[in-house]
């Protein structure tokens, strides 16, 4: 299926109204029976499940890193200024301009093809894409390097996937229960409760990054002005069986950060 973020090119995803129109769709067929179940990316999936769906099942986290690509440049630090590079998420660009302000941010929309061709016709110097895509869809050749989450926190549930189903089909829970992964489950259940107690969408700004060992997580967590002018950061480690706790656990320690008035700047954008 085409959703209506598939075909929408020509606005950022913030202005037509968000991730979850890679969703809607989707679950349109599964109510009217076209479907029994719908795969998604985690970050394009809403924080608050419409009533009579549920997630079945989180996949094992693929890569979580973004992605620097380009045909001429090795890294970010490499493009000279002025040099134009694109992406389509807020997050992205608020952590660029943030190290790289003489760098030019431009909207960059379109499955992974067109994004690529963008590039390859010389629009853009560099674009930066979830390394995750770019594996599964047989491409990591076009990674030039990868960008850490030291310098580009991932956003909530990047690298996962998640089956979605309608309520009241336990068969297919039955099904499906094999194939979540645990880890990648509690970790962006932490994530997520971040990003949904400040109101997170492609609106915001906003990073979540959850790593597991054994029953110990690691939660770092930002919120940005898209400007890159007003960074809130924190990070918290506790237990991983607590996930939720943790996500409003290092919420509020953004909040102690005036995340609160940086976020209301952006929406007021």
């Amino acid at each position: 299926m085409t959703t209506r973020g598939d075909q929408i090119l020509d606005r950022t995803l913030s202005k037509v109204g968000g991730k979850g129109l890679f969703v809607k769709e989707l679950e349109v067929a599964m109510q009217e029976g076209r479907a029994d179940l719908a795969v998604h990316s985690l970050k394009d999936v809403p924080m608050e499940l419409p009533e009579g769906f549920e997630l079945a099942a989180v996949l094992e986290r693929e890569d979580p890193r973004d992605a620097f690509v380009s045909n001429d440049y090795d890294n970010l630090a490499a493009l000279p200024a002025g040099a134009v590079v694109g992406t389509s998420s807020l997050r992205r660009q608020a952590l660029i301009s943030a190290r790289f302000p003489h760098l030019a941010i431009q909207p960059l929309r379109g499955n992974l093809d067109t994004r690529l061709a963008k590039l390859d016709r010389g629009e853009y110097a560099a674009i930066i894409l979830a390394a995750a895509g770019l594996k599964r869809l047989g491409m990591p050749a076009r990674i030039r390097s990868f960008i850490e989450p030291e310098d580009s926190l991932p956003a909530p549930g990047q690298g996962a996937m998640a089956i979605e189903v309608p309520s009241g089909r336990p068969e297919l829970l039955g099904l499906l229960a094999p194939l979540n992964h645990r880890d990648t489950e509690v970790a962006v259940r932490a994530e997520r409760q971040l990003s949904r107690t400040f109101g997170g969408s492609c609106q915001v700004p906003l990073a979540a990054f959850a790593t597991v060992d054994s029953n110990a997580m690691r939660l770092r967590a930002m919120v940005a002005t898209p400007d890159g002018k007003r960074i809130a950061r924190a990070e918290i480690h506790g237990a991983a069986d607590a996930p939720e706790a943790l996500g409003v656990q290092i919420a509020k320690e953004l909040e102690s950060q005036d995340a609160t008035a940086i976020l209301a700047a952006c929406k007021a954008d």
